[in-house]
């Protein structure tokens, strides 16, 4: 056999062998997982932003405050390409946010914040976790409070100048409040704790 020849017989002998060695530590080796292209991981203050839980009864809600007044340019930045300027809706893009109170129960019922949301608190808790679409949890507390304000506002339920706070904002009685029925199904059990004092778990009417 030429040298060259055998040479190359050798160094693939030998690679082969190196290759079959078992695990110094005799353990399995676990391929790399493979990136799925999904996403990325979450940041220490993107988790912090949404590690919050805010009740119907405001148990939860940080501090800050806002007005109808500051929350009007706040959602002319964050909020109006897609629920238009005044709330109005701007489908496909975003609903209606303002007007319909007392159609519910009408054959055209008009679901807004304003005519069916049963809780000021709850609306705070939604735009502070999820809007802007483009970048849900963005908005800080006072621009959140600020925001609900503005719709608060708009839908005529609380004045301009009115400080929306932690304090402030669990006192406004929506106009659907009392628009909810008790879930009687036998699967859904009793008042969960998170309800805190809330005496009567409702559910939506459809």
């Amino acid at each position: 056999m030429p040298r060259s020849s055998l040479l190359n017989a050798l160094c693939f002998l030998a690679l082969a062998s190196l290759h079959a060695q078992p695990n110094p530590a005799g353990r399995q080796t676990e391929p790399a997982p493979k990136p799925t292209g999904l996403g990325r991981p979450a940041s220490a203050e993107e988790l912090k932003q949404l590690d919050i839980t805010t009740l119907p009864t405001g148990a939860g809600l940080p501090d800050g405050k806002g007005t109808a007044t500051q929350g009007e340019a706040v959602y002319r930045d964050k909020c109006a390409s897609c629920h238009g300027p005044n709330g109005e809706g701007n489908m496909p893009q975003g609903p209606q946010l303002v007007g319909g109170i007392g159609s519910l129960a009408s054959d055209n019922p008009v679901r807004t914040v304003g005519s069916f949301w049963p809780y000021a608190t709850t609306v705070w808790d939604y735009i502070h976790r999820a809007m802007p679409l483009n970048q849900p949890g963005s908005l800080s507390a006072d621009d959140t409070y600020a925001v609900t304000a503005f719709l608060l506002n708009r839908n005529k339920i609380i004045e301009a100048n009115d400080v929306m706070s932690k304090e402030s904002l669990p006192k406004v009685r929506m106009p659907n409040r009392d628009g909810f029925i008790p879930d009687a199904r036998p699967d859904t059990g009793k008042n969960p704790a998170s309800s805190g004092d809330l005496k009567n778990q409702k559910s939506p009417v459809r």
